[in-house]
């Protein structure tokens, strides 16, 4: 691959990181870290979105602002909470370039 192509157009990290329930930062997996991303990664396959991938990751450290997702090249941070908050970033950055506001971190 030669060094001015990206693997990748985007690549998106989706916190699925558990911690006990007592835990005072919490985690993303209460917070429904793993059924958002594997709906945004459903989604993104049913659009056949090329260029993007979704990734689970361990903790981003933003356990306060969780579900914590992070979007590259950019680094656009955000928290989503529901189905429709992916739908969201997934119309408005992943398709249309540009980063949803109102959920950033």
């Amino acid at each position: 691959m030669a060094e001015d192509q990206q693997a990748y157009r985007y690549h998106v990290f989706c916190c699925t990181n558990q911690r006990p329930p007592e835990h005072e930062r919490g985690c993303c997996q209460a917070q429904g870290g793993i059924g958002l991303r594997n709906h945004m990664k459903a989604r993104v396959k049913e659009l056949e979105l090329e260029g993007v991938r979704i990734n689970a990751a361990d903790c981003l450290n933003r356990c306060e602002d969780g579900p914590a997702i992070v979007v590259y090249p950019e680094g656009v941070w955000y928290r989503a909470e529901s189905k429709e908050d992916i739908e969201e970033i997934i119309t408005q950055h992943l398709l249309g370039g540009q980063p949803v506001a109102r959920l950033r971190i």
